[in-house]
């Protein structure tokens, strides 16, 4: 599944670094962040400590756009240092919506990165507003950090303000706070989002990452995920485990995370995404086998599923698609939408394998089905003979309230068809999905939300869940607890 129209979007990516001593901050994060780059396009930012002072750069763009050398030269040196790429599930694309969010308030500085969306917020929000609070941006993060602002008043540290906040806040949501003093990394109770710790080397400080492949790109070693529920606090040469609130919700880590957020080369809860994604094109094989010569994957996310198919069920697996890689996000031009294919663009056939063959056309998901028509179209233009296209998740039947741009139900592909109307609405001669039961297995756990495809909600979401979030009001290994590992 592409970064097309027809197609959830990015989660956003979150970093911290907190070091033995002062450096070249900055930099770290900009690495970290560039390896986390497919979780969010819309904007960027980076906030460093400077002895308890907060240099902040954010604006809207990729890292490598908005973070150019000389940007990087001019920020100072420090001991700590948080950043973020977002991609807006909650709150419009604009600058004010950047994070990382800084905040001066009576106890000191705080900036503040997250990942995923409250299914509260609105309520909290309003409860806020009421109470005197004036709001600047249009995203839960400042609403997450005005309540922790309001807990720091009445708490002795800014750890214990943070556990007070999570008794109020519900949904998905992975933190990286930096105080003047501390770095603190939190997982919410259900564990929606992921979250990871890892050493530098030679003793240089601690990195708390999305994924594990951001700290493999700042030459990190990986120690563990956060547990849901779990705190991290960082200080110099420590890291303090404060698990108050792990257990006390059900786990149910995102299942999309496995179907497509992750890069194939993070491990998610002890997970290598790549094998997922294998195993589900093996399960896809044996829940929807198809006749044909070849299989080919959607790039890049339908890779791996088509690999793990083609193993299944001895089809050759080749590339029958080509990505474009260097078309930026705003080549096309709104008014050019009508006039230019978009997918034919990104994606090209390579004819000479396709021409006379029946494919198995392996994807990610389905949401409008727009995308799948159009590549559909363009594989048969070029030749195919056959197009049977299986997708490695089941059908969308709901939108998604913890960070997933799922659109409404309405809007849905799945919605009011069956199998067969949807293949023959994308024109394909075939189509197969999994089903629920198969996405654990393919994550290795029983442990997964999966309401975008069954419309089981974790927790409580907004009585009108089944219109889209973007027409709702607000939006435009285990370890001992209290843990100490000591550089």
């Amino acid at each position: 599944m592409n970064n097309y129209n027809d197609s959830p979007h990015e989660e956003c990516g979150i970093f911290g670094i907190s070091l033995a001593k002062k450096q070249a901050a900055a930099g770290i994060v900009y690495h970290g962040l560039y390896a986390l780059q497919h979780r969010g396009q819309e904007s960027c930012g980076i906030i460093v400590n400077h002895s308890g002072l907060f240099t902040a750069k954010k604006d809207l763009g990729l890292v490598s756009e908005v973070f150019t050398p000389e940007v990087l030269s001019s920020m100072p040196e420090g001991r700590m240092a948080v950043g973020h790429v977002r991609y807006a599930t909650t709150g419009a694309a604009r600058r004010a919506n950047c994070q990382p969010l800084e905040v001066n308030h009576l106890k000191g500085r705080l900036a503040l990165a997250h990942n995923g969306n409250l299914s509260n917020a609105a309520e909290l929000r309003r409860e806020l507003e009421l109470s005197g609070a004036i709001f600047h941006t249009t995203s839960d993060t400042e609403t997450i950090a005005y309540l922790i602002t309001r807990e720091r008043l009445r708490q002795p540290s800014i750890e214990e303000a943070v556990e007070q906040t999570m008794y109020r806040i519900e949904g998905a949501y992975s933190l990286v706070l930096m105080s003047a003093q501390k770095l603190i990394a939190v997982r919410d109770p259900h564990g929606f989002r992921p979250l990871c710790y890892g050493t530098l080397s030679s003793g240089e400080g601690f990195v708390v990452a999305s994924e594990s492949c951001a700290l493999d790109a700042v030459g990190a070693r990986f120690v563990r995920d956060l547990l849901p529920g779990e705190m991290l606090v960082f200080t110099r040469d420590r890291v303090e485990s404060r698990q108050l609130h792990c257990g006390r919700c059900p786990r149910t880590s995102c299942s999309f995370e496995y179907i497509y957020f992750a890069r194939p080369d993070s491990v998610l809860d002890g997970r290598s995404v790549h094998e997922a994604r294998k195993e589900a094109g093996r399960l896809l094989w044996k829940r929807c086998p198809a006749e044909a010569d070849l299989c080919i994957g959607a790039p890049d996310s339908g890779l791996d599923a088509a690999l793990g198919y083609s193993e299944a069920s001895g089809i050759s697996y080749e590339i029958g698609l080509v990505k474009n890689k260097y078309i930026g996000r705003t080549f096309i031009a709104p008014g050019q939408e009508n006039r230019i294919d978009q997918v034919r663009i990104k994606l090209n056939p390579v004819r000479s394998v396709v021409e006379g063959k029946r494919i198995v056309l392996v994807d990610d998901s389905i949401v409008r089905g727009t995308t799948s028509r159009r590549l559909i179209r363009i594989l048969k233009e070029a030749g195919a003979k056959e197009i049977h296209m299986r997708i490695s998740s089941p059908p969308f039947r709901g939108p998604c309230f913890y960070g997933t741009d799922i659109d409404s139900k309405e809007h849905l592909i799945a919605t009011g068809r069956n199998l067969e109307e949807m293949a023959a609405y994308i024109g394909a001669d075939s189509l197969g999905f999994l089903v629920p039961e198969d996405l654990r297995v393919m994550a290795g756990t029983g442990c997964l939300c999966d309401a975008c495809f069954t419309e089981y909600y974790p927790t409580a979401v907004p009585e009108d869940a089944g219109k889209s979030r973007f027409e709702l009001p607000l939006q435009d290994p285990e370890l001992p607890p209290q843990e100490k590992e000591t550089l």
